[in-house]
């Protein structure tokens, strides 16, 4: 005995835990489920959170027009362009058309029947015309009709709202446009941006099948800084029915609102933590007789209180760190999911909010375990093992 007692106290603190990492299985997997459960929903909300703050705070501005025009009449729209096409700082100016419609039905059946509650049929869409494709227009399937073209009302359809309400080339769709059904058929799917704040339109008619119909015009401006004030002095002197949106203040607003969700829902994810934790209590208390006789075994085979204390704390903490890699997996897989394919913007892993994840987790699971480690600590050996014969 005396023998492995000096062969013990020659032990690295690391392999001395080892030795005893094992513990109560029930423990372990007690501190992993039940830690990992609520670090895992705070490492999902924080990829995304950190995920639409870059894609809103960084991405979108540097794509997005500096401002959106609606309610620009038909007589003041060369006006309107001529005022911003002459500004040395704008850097580009796109107007079109825009009418209002409400999708009612899809190959002659009412639309609900077809495509159920999709957001595109939930009231009125914005609705376009265009003798040619617009500039940058990407089109997958079908094509554009003729410069002149004058037959019955063709139209041509976001390719990704085509997919999601079953929509194809050659069906018809019936949208009701200042009181009046129109139906067009689908002769061509495009690729629709929503992402950049421009100008977007999920349906566009040739401009035959809207001759006559009252509408206005709507623009978007990219331009410096420092002539927005004087945008919009210029245009709103001249126009005053002209309605601007100032998208950047647009975006700052955005980014308050997303940081409130983000917000509520970590404290939520912090109450399913906060139970998590009152489990690994309970998980730390029932196995501290275990923890009692391992003391024990280890002073009675010559480990110092020093030794032991640490052995125990580096079993808490590649516990925690357990939890906390197995959250941070199931977390980034679940942030990636509602990024990808939810909020549909690029997939970054933050390092930052990963690190604190299992940081957290190893710290949580340290504090809990040396809090059950005194009174093994304390014990003393010839009466825990006379106590176990």
């Amino acid at each position: 005995r005396a023998g492995r007692a000096r062969t013990l106290q020659g032990r690295p603190a690391l392999r001395l835990a080892l030795s005893a990492i094992g513990g109560p299985r029930d423990e372990a997997l007690s501190v992993i489920l039940s830690l990992g459960l609520g670090l895992t929903v705070l490492a999902a909300v924080g990829q995304v959170d950190s995920n639409l703050r870059r894609a809103i705070a960084t991405e979108l501005p540097d794509r997005a027009p500096t401002y959106f025009f609606l309610d620009i009449q038909p007589d003041q729209l060369e006006d309107v362009r001529a005022r911003l096409t002459d500004d040395p700082l704008v850097s580009d100016v796109q107007t079109a058309p825009m009418l209002r419609g409400v999708i009612t039905q899809i190959n002659d059946r009412p639309a609900r029947e077809v495509a159920g509650d999709h957001w595109v049929l939930r009231g009125d869409r914005g609705v376009t015309y265009a003798a040619t494709p617009p500039p940058g227009t990407q089109i997958t399937q079908g094509e554009w009709w003729p410069e002149d073209y004058a037959g019955p009302p063709l139209a041509s359809f976001s390719d990704e709202i085509a997919t999601e309400i079953g929509l194809s080339l050659g069906d018809t769709i019936t949208v009701n446009i200042l009181g009046r059904d129109l139906t067009a058929t689908i002769a061509s799917l495009r690729e629709v941006d929503f992402s950049d704040a421009g100008i977007g339109f999920v349906m566009a008619l040739d401009p035959a099948a809207l001759q006559g119909a009252p509408h206005t015009h709507i623009a978007t401006v990219h331009a410096g800084p420092e002539a927005e004030a004087r945008i919009l002095r210029d245009l709103g002197t001249r126009f005053p029915n002209v309605t601007a949106i100032p998208v950047r203040e647009a975006i700052d607003r955005a980014a308050d609102a997303l940081a409130g969700i983000a917000a509520a829902t970590s404290w939520a994810a912090a109450a399913t933590l906060v139970t998590g934790f009152v489990v690994l209590i309970g998980a730390a208390a029932a196995g501290e007789p275990a923890r009692v006789y391992e003391a024990a075994v280890l002073k009675t085979l010559g480990a110092t209180r020093r030794r032991i204390l640490a052995s125990f704390a580096l079993r808490s903490g590649i516990l925690g760190a357990a939890a906390g890699l197995v959250a941070l997996i199931a977390g980034g897989l679940a942030g990636w999911a509602v990024s990808r394919f939810v909020m549909q913007v690029p997939f970054r892993l933050d390092l930052g909010s990963a690190m604190m994840i299992v940081g957290g987790g190893i710290l949580v699971t340290l504090l809990a375990g040396l809090a059950f480690a005194w009174r093994p600590l304390a014990a003393r050996p010839a009466q825990v093992l006379r106590g176990r014969d």
